[in-house]
């Protein structure tokens, strides 16, 4: 076993301990110096003390060290320590494993740099450093900031002085809104460049005596203890003001807009993983709502949060049970001027597995947020068009309207699906017709567009759904490869009040519009006789689809209600 010695006075360790120990005392991290000449090696208290190791300076480090290090690792330890060092390879390089005073093991970085005599060329000096590979990160190096576990610490320390200086306080964590765009749009180094801009804007807006704490991914945390809700608005408010303004890099336009969830304590918990439960949820709603926008925690925003969580674990379900719960209700399209059934708007529908009837508003949502959507948008697809096969024996030339994901026409291998799943069920591509809400594609115009038109290559057709309730819906209808625009209900409800001329006439002009580019019209919404007379006789749209005419169904009723004798050319509306 090693000696507890003393240093000799002409030991190079004696010359440095003094700024060994300053070094020592400076970082959690392990550190070690070892005189080849004098045979000793200085350990960093810490070492000492975590390890039970015997004493600042000892011989023999392989009797000291050796006996804690896993029996596993010992020999590649071994071969790395006794190597033989040259100024050219002289750094010490190993992974392994020691057992600390508790008696557990734990992976540790070993690194470290022999120095070589100027005049002998032999070895003099062994220094280096050791980390624990599990120890917690506690700063950004792209920021500059303070990481989540000094967040974490820093919200404890906080929740401590509740009864003291300070009876409440405000939690709020940050996210950038579609910062997932600029990763891909450029690449992961715009993206840190962003991050650190966001952090100097919010900085800029703070407090005296607020510290900002960098957390994952793009979200950002504050811990301001004696503020309340409303001086966490106010705060806000100031801090959306400064992303107001788009950066300039290096040509690139670089913007993005900023959420918030704030949770005040002790009313929201008095736990950590409970605070920032509850500030995830309450920003995680914020973004939901439409993002650039703060949500402050509630029981009953909770209670939605939670709900929706775990709708998210039941549709899962639901998927890995092969689609169990869903199922496709059908509305019918007739044409407008003779009211033949010419079509049917094929929609998703779901039954929780506790039997209730979930509004496609709740769960068609965290489909497509959760990309669950192209799952479920396949299952979809292929019962839509073997429905459509199957009524045609009934209803010969009758066409299904597939509504589809933005998530969908981004996925590569949808469209080589879309074609054997029509190989298979031998059905004609001009039978379908693919649907698309004009809001989604927005973003992303170029790439659907030339995803469409590939889908109008094979045959289908291409409807605009929800036209005129977007943006620039004129403009899009202009550059979108579409065969169908379907108006918007929003300029149905009234358009038959007398003082409503401006929706009539608006309708009217787009129809005639769509006419003049070879565009067919469809209206939705239709509930009532004079809204259809208005939209057949004066606008002169080309088919109807609504209430007036049938609400979905499912197949088996669908046939009963719509389909009529063979050789009669309506049906029975």
């Amino acid at each position: 076993m090693s000696k507890r010695c003393r240093i000799p006075k002409d030991s190079i360790l004696k010359r440095i301990q003094g700024y060994f120990r300053l070094l020592c005392a400076s970082s959690s991290e392990y550190y070690y110096v070892q005189d080849f000449k004098a045979n000793l090696m200085m350990l960093s208290p810490n070492m000492i003390a975590d390890f039970g190791l015997p004493a600042e300076v000892v011989t023999d480090i392989e009797a000291v060290w050796v006996p804690v290090i896993h029996p596993d690792d010992v020999e590649g330890f071994l071969k790395e320590l006794h190597k033989n060092y040259t100024p050219e390879d002289n750094v010490h390089d190993a992974f392994y494993r020691v057992r600390d005073i508790k008696g557990n093991y734990i992976w540790v970085h070993c690194y470290g740099v022999v120095s070589f005599d100027s005049r002998t060329g032999e070895p003099e000096l062994f220094a280096g450093v050791i980390k624990q590979m599990e120890q917690k990160i506690q700063a950004d190096a792209n920021t500059g900031l303070l990481g989540k576990y000094r967040f974490e610490k820093a919200v404890k320390e906080a929740l401590v002085r509740i009864d003291g200086e300070y009876g409440q306080g405000i939690i709020m964590i940050m996210g950038l809104d579609n910062f997932k765009i600029i990763n891909e749009s450029y690449n992961r180094r715009y993206g840190n460049i962003m991050l650190k801009l966001a952090a100097e804007a919010i900085e800029k807006v703070l407090p005296e005596g607020v510290r900002l704490y960098k957390l994952d991914g793009d979200e950002f945390g504050l811990v301001m203890p004696g503020l309340d809700e409303d001086s966490a608005k106010n705060l806000y408010e100031d801090i959306q003001k400064a992303f107001c303004h788009p950066h300039m890099v290096e040509g690139r336009t670089l913007f993005c807009t900023i959420s918030a969830g704030v949770v005040a304590y002790p009313q929201g918990g008095k736990d950590y993983l409970v605070l920032h439960k509850h500030c995830e949820a309450a920003l995680d709603q914020a973004k939901r709502e439409g993002k650039n926008k703060n949500v402050i925690f509630s029981k009953e925003q909770y209670n939605r949060w939670l709900r929706s969580v775990n709708m998210r674990e039941m549709l899962h379900d639901s998927i890995e049970n092969n689609y169990e719960g869903f199922s496709l209700f059908y509305q019918p399209q007739v044409n407008a001027r003779t009211q033949r059934l010419i079509g049917a708007e094929a929609l998703l529908r779901w039954r929780s597995p506790n039997g209730r009837m979930v509004s496609p508003m709740e769960f068609v949502r965290i489909l497509e947020e959760t990309k669950m959507i192209i799952l479920v948008g396949r299952w979809i697809f292929e019962t839509a068009v073997k429905q459509c096969k199957a009524w045609q024996e009934k209803w010969p030339g009758m066409r299904i309207s597939i509504n589809l994901s933005y998530e969908q026409i981004k996925e590569k291998g949808f469209e080589d699906f879309a074609i054997d799943c029509l190989k298979k069920y031998d059905l004609p591509p001009y039978l379908i017709v693919l649907e698309l809400t004009e809001t989604a594609i927005v973003s992303d115009w170029n790439n659907v567009n030339a995803q469409f038109q590939r889908f109008r290559d094979l045959g289908m057709s291409i409807a605009m759904d929800d036209f005129g309730t977007g943006y620039s819906s004129l403009a899009y209808m202009k550059h979108l490869a579409c065969d169908i625009v379907k108006i918007d209900r929003a300029f149905v409800i009234n358009i038959v009040e007398p003082d409503n001329e401006f929706d009539r006439q608006l309708v009217k002009s787009t129809i005639e519009l769509c006419h003049s580019v070879n565009i067919t019209c469809c209206i939705e919404g239709v509930e009532a006789e004079k809204e259809y007379l208005l939209l057949r006789d004066f606008c002169h749209a080309d088919s109807i689809q609504g209430y007036y005419f049938g609400r979905p169904e499912p197949p088996e009723e669908f046939e009963k209600k719509f389909f009529v004798e063979p050789g009669n050319p309506y049906t029975s509306f």
